[in-house]
Order: structure tokens, then C-alpha cells, then sequence
């Protein structure tokens, strides 16, 4: 009789070691990750701008010196002095306050178009890498259908169907976006799916949806946040690109590309008009392609020590 309870403690105890190590290595994972993270210095500078940026579009209200959609004429197109330190527009707008407000508009696009392509992705990518056979195939050839159009142009069609806006918007830059993070995460569950720990899950009784969710995905979060990161420029070139041709944010709001595309007439007689904004559009987009990039190589497990 004594037997049988010694064995049942030594594998309770087992399990309880694996399980305390599992945990212990995932910290030490994450740990390890924002280590290699702290070292890359050019990474650790976009992530500041990238906070500093966050911060300008929240606290715009507080920290824009005037009312982007204030116009005075008497003032049009004014070159930067004390008042107005970009100058001022067409309609003597003042230029910094409608960048900042702009700042809003761009990040709120990438990133909230970038959640919902993700979740679109993940969702997709995961079910076609799980169960394979037909649902694989239809998911693929619908991947392939979207990835064969070029992306400006399927956001237009987007937007010239469910007409401008900023849900419009959203929804446009999230189904040009979502086709990448399916691709990955189908990839990476094909792989996962051939692991022991699946297998002894599927032979538990585990239902799909159960391992999708409390295996496949948590094991691909890496991946996931490094793609929501490079997704999120791309969103931005975008959206600043739609709004350039005039079909992205209507005026009077302020965005970067739609101040370039009225800038346009005045490119000779007041070329700052459009730099400072174009000057925004790079310091985001290559703040969160360098970030993405950082942060892409300290989450890879091939470069764990």
C-alpha cells in the first residue's frame, strides 16, 4: 500500500518541478529578451521617440499652442517666426499645432488597423496551420487572392466602397494588413502541431479550440508582437498615402499626408509647408521599423546565450 502513495507523491512532486521550471524558464525568456533589448542602442532611441510620440498625441490638447482648425487669413501661409514656430498654412492655420494633432491620427491608424489585422491574421493563420486538408487550402487561396493586389491600390478600392472615414480607414489598412501575420502564424502552428506536447494534448481529450488557444497561440507571441510592430509603419505610410490622394482623412482634420497634398501649390514660394510633416512621417516610420527590427532580434530564440 505504501508503494503505490510513494510513487503518486514522486510524480505530484515531478510536476510540480516541471511545472515550476516551465515558469522559471518563461521569465527567464522575457528577461533575457529585454536584456538583448537594453543593448541595442538605436532600438532603445526609437522605442523613446516612439513613446514620445504616444505622449504628443495624447497630451495634444494640452501641449498644441493653438486650435489646429483656427484659420485666419491675415496671417496665410506665414513663414516660422515666435508665434507660429512652422508657420502657417493656406488658410493661416498654424502648421506645428496641425502636426501634432496629426500625430494622432497616424498612430491611431497603425495601431488600431494593426490590432485588427492581427487579430484577423492569428485568427486565420492558426486555424489553417491546425487543422490543414480543405480549411488550409481555402484560407491560403484566400490569403493569396488579397496578397496579390498591391496594397495602395486594394486600400483605395476599400475606401472608394465603404466610403471615407476613419472606421473606413480601419477597416481598409487592417485587410491590406492582416495577410503577413497569417502567413507567419499558419507557418509557425504547422510546426508547433508536430511537437509532443500537442500530441499529448490531442490524446487527452483536448478539443482544437482548447490547444489553439492555450498552446499554438501563447508559443507564437513573439513572432505576434515583433509583426504588430513592423505592421504598424506600414499602416501609417498608408493611411498617409490615402489621405495624400484625398480619400483617407477628410478636412478639416488634420494629417500628415493630406498637409503634404495641400502643400503641393505652395512647394516653390513655401517648401516648409510640407516638410515638417513629411519630416514626422519619416521620424514615425523609421522609428518603428528600427524598434520592430530591435526587437525582432532580441526575441529570437537562436540568439539566446
Amino acid at each position: 500500500m505504501k508503494t503505490p502513495n510513494l510513487g503518486y507523491k514522486r510524480n505530484n512532486y515531478a510536476e510540480e518541478k516541471t511545472g515550476q521550471e516551465i515558469v522559471v524558464q518563461s521569465k527567464s525568456y522575457w528577461k533575457d529578451s529585454f536584456n538583448r533589448l537594453k543593448k541595442n542602442k538605436v532600438a532603445m532611441v526609437c522605442m523613446g521617440i516612439i513613446i514620445i510620440l504616444a505622449l504628443v498625441a495624447i497630451l495634444a490638447p494640452l501641449i498644441s499652442p493653438y486650435d489646429p482648425n483656427q484659420q485666419n487669413l491675415a496671417i496665410a501661409l506665414q513663414s516660422p517666426s515666435g508665434e507660429h514656430l512652422f508657420g502657417t498654412d493656406e488658410y493661416g492655420r498654424d502648421i506645428l499645432s496641425r502636426v501634432i494633432y496629426g500625430t494622432r491620427v497616424s498612430l491611431s491608424a497603425g495601431i488600431i488597423a494593426q490590432i485588427i489585422a492581427t487579430i484577423l491574421g492569428v485568427t486565420l493563420g492558426s486555424l489553417a496551420g491546425y487543422y490543414g486538408g480543405k480549411v488550409d487550402t481555402v484560407i491560403s487561396r484566400i490569403m493569396e487572392i488579397f496578397a496579390a493586389f498591391p496594397d495602395l491600390l486594394l486600400a483605395m478600392a476599400i475606401m472608394f466602397a465603404l466610403g471615407t472615414g476613419l472606421t473606413s480607414l480601419f477597416i481598409a489598412l487592417a485587410i491590406v494588413n492582416w495577410v503577413q501575420t497569417a502567413r507567419m502564424v499558419r507557418g509557425q502552428v504547422m510546426q508547433l502541431k508536430e511537437k509532443e506536447f500537442v500530441e499529448a494534448c490531442i490524446a487527452s481529450g483536448g478539443s482544437g479550440f482548447r490547444i489553439i488557444m492555450k498552446h499554438m497561440i501563447p508559443n507564437c507571441i513573439s513572432t505576434i508582437i515583433v509583426l504588430i510592430t513592423l505592421g504598424i509603419p506600414s499602416a501609417i505610410l498608408t493611411e498617409a498615402s490615402l489621405s495624400f490622394l484625398g480619400i483617407g482623412i477628410q478636412p478639416p482634420d488634420p494629417s500628415w499626408g493630406s498637409m503634404i497634398s495641400y502643400a503641393q501649390p505652395y512647394i516653390n514660394s513655401d517648401p516648409l509647408y510640407s516638410i515638417f510633416p513629411g519630416i514626422a512621417i519619416i521620424i514615425t516610420v523609421i522609428s518603428f521599423n528600427m524598434f520592430g527590427d530591435g526587437l525582432r532580434d532580441a526575441l529570437d530564440p537562436k540568439l539566446k546565450n
